[in-house]
């Protein structure tokens, strides 16, 4: 059999026409076991299925499983590079059954699969069971002929599987092949069991127990199949390899890192070095790159802590190698396509993510280099007069990694050769010295002060690890619970507080876009209902909530699950943001940048440079051109970066935020001609979509000014923006309903009306100059003395009306018009409006100006409609009142001032 594609394809096709459903790997960070550094097995995707708490519809199942083995319990990460079989990678071909098949079924479908479709010789295979486990011994010697000789009984747990203390467990039968006797080594369960002849390549679980307690092992009332078989071990086999470096797939990684490496500057011979290390420099750089790149298209990214530090760790490994064979230039991120070519068939998500893995690797690689040669060198200065034997000083090396960057793990590689160890104890208190400066130099920052619980937690707790970017459930550890502002040991039913958690997929509020919420599972029944996600720290997220049913302590597993829906109309509103602030450049300028936004599952706000409102026409062109984006679905991109480079590649950072020398950068669209960047591109660490598609529609809502020279608009998105054109449509087709006319004349009927409405009160407003001027009919009220409008105080002739329902603009030609009625003496109009205010206008003929002003009079009027001042001429002034219903007492007081 040819290559490790065909093998994989092979297998799980057997199995697929044996009934099995054929599912693709899980993720290597484990969402159903929070106990689980990296996924290490292919069972663990079905862990919940083999313990009861979840049920499949599927009896059967076949997998290729991804998996990583370089931190905690299994770590062979020191061995890789200088042994035939150890992989921080590996791919577990598996086969499983829940409550189906059995031993039998499992034994036959293994030794055939293995003896016909595989085609090795039954000979050169011996299986081990344990050494009570008279079943499968028996099935073996019928199934496969084999004699007493190659069934080996193995009293140790080497055959006895358990997933813990307690829970699921049963017998293990393991399957090996003997490479031939000029290997050196025995069969297992012989005293030199320990050497190569003999190499395990399936290991067959028969999960048939269940153990309640030391001593307490029951039956389990339907047994199951646990299988797993490396890849890597049987494409040697198969390939006539003993070594697993020697199988096509590492060969041609290896062949690439050789190309790669020359172009970098490493000489083939290995220069100083020599040829063998440069064999075991490319087997780990080969085996490294596999890891790395898988973790980091599963959303791992190099940090300090957990898997972000297990990944770095890796990482750095690997450069350190390619720096000693003699690497000027940085090498692992040249080496992301020859690893797709190989794998990404079978394996898309790495096809998907490879800008991103490309990206994270040179960013590394290139801070490492420095890092390195600043590093070893003060580490040679510090060393130089030490001899093997003695112990490097704590303090030092904090100095180098504090101060140089140079990490405590690398400091005891490089010495180690020297026979050099580390003080690490010494190490350690210096760092907590640290720690404790820096907690309280943050204690004493304002008002962050009230929040040193935080402080504390975080300290004691280590960070939460988000895995957000691409699930939206998982399970986790609750490491602190906190109510009332402070840590308790338990919350229950009907308390609200905060819940900490050793990882999550919920979102905490950040950079504009609100926190998560959803539900978090705990054991018997406990139910805790996120109601908002914060962080704290920068890295600690607080789940705050309400407990609904039961209670949880600190150390309990529980399941997270975040509210899909709001998740994916906050993802939509996110990315639409991004799309709406290229399009503002383009439409108003460059000078336009983010001073604000916010990022709901309703709407989205986002602030924005701009010294005047935009025009129906720049909203109508930005939401176009937003749409027009949107249309071309293409994928969200994201990547990690340097900061400078970044900046320099024309990525736009958010208002507000804070970057690291690493940041996560954002592309939307098609890459524009001439730029060489993609439509859109920002600095952000939100949640957005797959694809542009994804967001649906934008529909801007609102322009308005938000501060000075800051404008601000609002949108919504998806569904969002789909019910909110429902409702205009809607109120559209009832305007027309009410109208009696059809929504495409719609336009053009109201028009009519409004042209008709303004004949109407072009008439309405003359008759009633008419009435104010005329007789005492239609609502004029005359002066106490008399019908007449018009009548003498003293020797001035007075006109005085007032009129309901008048607009205060009308009040001026009524006005003129009483001046020409009495030819010399004043006019006092008051009109009331509709919501019952009055206005109040005074005239004065010239030939009296020199004895009355119209501002003195309209001033005595409006202080009787409870108004103050007046303004205008002293031949015409107006004021105005809240209260209408004293216009006649308005009129007296301006008749009181003609008689004094």
């Amino acid at each position: 059999m040819a290559g490790v594609s065909e093998i994989r394809s092979s297998f799980l096709n057997y199995f697929g026409k044996e009934a099995h459903e054929v599912v693709p790997s899980s993720s290597l960070v484990p969402r159903n076991d929070p106990t689980l550094m990296f996924t290490n097995a292919g069972m663990v995707q079905f862990k919940n299925v083999f313990t009861g708490q979840e049920t499949r519809s599927i009896p059967r199942a076949a997998s290729s499983q991804k998996c990583v083995r370089a931190g905690g319990k299994h770590n062979d990460l020191d061995n890789v590079g200088y042994t035939a079989r150890h992989h921080t990678f590996f791919e577990m071909l598996g086969n499983f059954s829940f409550g189906d098949y059995f031993k039998d079924r499992a034994i036959e479908l293994a030794w055939n699969l293995l003896t016909k479709d595989f085609g090795l010789d039954k000979n050169r295979l011996l299986v081990t069971v344990y050494h009570t486990d008279d079943d499968a011994f028996a099935i073996w010697k019928k199934v496969a002929g084999l004699p007493d000789s190659k069934i080996i009984r193995i009293p140790t747990s080497d055959n006895f599987w358990q997933m813990g203390d307690t829970g699921p467990c049963g017998p293990c039968s393991e399957i090996f092949f003997d490479h031939g006797d000029k290997i050196a080594g025995g069969p297992p369960g012989s005293p030199d069991s320990e050497g190569d002849r003999f190499t395990e390549i399936w290991n067959l679980v028969f999960m048939q127990f269940e153990q309640r307690a030391p001593g307490d092992r029951v039956d389990l009332p339907r047994p199951s199949i646990d299988t797993g078989m490396g890849l890597e071990r049987i494409a040697a086999v198969l390939q006539g390899k003993h070594d697993n470096y020697d199988i096509d797939l590492f060969a041609n990684l290896i062949q690439a890192i050789r190309q790669e490496a020359a172009k970098a500057g490493a000489p083939d011979s290995g220069g100083d070095v020599g040829p063998d290390f440069v064999r075991v420099a490319r087997r780990v750089i080969a085996d490294h790159l596999r890891s790395t790149s898988f973790l980091i298209a599963d959303g791992v990214l190099p940090s300090n802590e957990g898997r972000g530090y297990v990944l770095r760790r890796i990482m750095r490994r690997a450069m350190r190698y390619a720096h000693q064979i003699g690497c000027h230039d940085p090498l692992m991120h040249a080496l992301v396509p020859a690893l797709v070519r190989e794998m990404g068939d079978a394996y898309p998500e790495l096809v998907n993510a490879q800008p991103l893995i490309t990206e994270t690797l040179k960013l590394e690689e290139t801070k490492f280099k420095k890092t390195l040669d600043h590093g070893l060198k003060l580490l040679g200065e510090s060393s130089a007069d030490m001899k093997s034997g003695a112990v490097f000083p704590g303090d030092v090396a904090f100095k180098l990694y504090d101060t140089f960057g140079f990490p405590l793990d690398l400091t005891e590689d490089a010495l180690k050769p020297r026979g050099i160890s580390v003080d690490t104890a010494a190490f350690e208190t210096a760092m907590k010295k640290q720690k404790d400066a820096a907690r309280a130099a943050w204690k004493g920052s304002g008002e962050a002060a009230t929040e040193s619980l935080w402080f504390e937690i975080r300290d004691k707790t280590g960070a939460t690890e988000f895995l957000g970017y691409d699930t939206e459930t998982a399970e986790g550890i609750v490491t602190a619970l906190v109510a009332g502002g402070k840590e308790v040991a338990k919350l229950s039913a009907g308390e609200e507080g905060a819940l900490v958690l050793n990882q999550t997929p919920f979102y905490g509020e950040s950079g504009g876009q609100v926190g998560d919420a959803g539900i978090i599972k705990g054991p018997n029944g406990a139910r805790f209902r996120v109601t908002d996600t914060q962080k704290k720290l920068g890295d600690l997220f607080v789940h705050r909530g309400v407990v609904e049913a039961g209670s949880f302590v600190a150390g309990n597993a529980v399941e997270l699950e975040v509210d899909h829906a709001r998740r994916s109309a906050t993802r939509a509103n996110h990315s639409a943001t991004h799309l709406l602030h290229e399009a503002l450049r383009q439409v108003l300028g460059t000078h336009v940048a983010q001073k604000g936004s916010l990022v709901s599952p309703e709407r989205l706000r986002f602030d924005f440079s701009h010294t005047k409102p935009m025009t129906a026409e720049e909203v109508k062109s930005v939401e176009d051109m937003a749409n027009a984006v949107l249309i071309e679905n293409t994928p969200v991109v994201t990547r990690l970066m340097a900061l400078d480079e970044a900046r320099a590649s024309g990525a736009m950072a958010l208002f507000g935020e804070k970057y690291g020398d690493e940041v996560r950068v954002v592309s939307m669209g098609k890459m524009q001609p001439g730029a060489n960047k993609a439509w859109s591109v920002e600095l952000c660490g939100g949640t957005h979509v797959a694809r542009t598609g994804d967001i649906g529609l934008v529909r801007i809502v609102g322009e308005s000014a938000s501060a000075a020279g800051v404008r601000r608009i609002e949108a919504l998105t998806g569904e969002g923006a789909r019910s909110y054109l429902d409702t205009q449509d809607q109120r559209v087709k009832d305007a027309a309903s009410l109208l009696k006319t059809r929504p495409d004349d719609l336009v053009e009927r109201i028009r009519a009306l409004v042209d008709e409405r303004k004949t109407l009160e072009k008439q309405l407003a003359d008759a009633k100059k008419q009435i104010a001027l005329g007789s005492n009919a239609g609502g004029a009220s005359a002066a106490a003395n008399g019908d007449s409008a018009i009548r003498n105080i003293g020797s001035v002739k007075l006109l005085a009306r007032t009129v309901q329902g008048l607009n205060p603009k009308d009040l001026r030609g009524l006005i003129d018009d009483g001046k020409k009625q009495v030819g010399s003496g004043i006019v006092a109009v008051v009109g009331v409006t509709e919501d019952g205010k009055a206005g109040l206008a005074v005239g004065v003929t010239a030939d009296l100006i020199p004895a009355w002003s119209a501002v003195d009079l309209v001033k005595a009027g409006a202080e009787a409609l409870g108004g103050k001042g007046g303004g205008g001429r002293p031949d015409m002034a107006q004021a105005g009142g809240p209260d209408g219903a004293k216009a006649d007492d308005a009129l007296k007081a301006i008749e009181a001032c003609l008689s004094s």
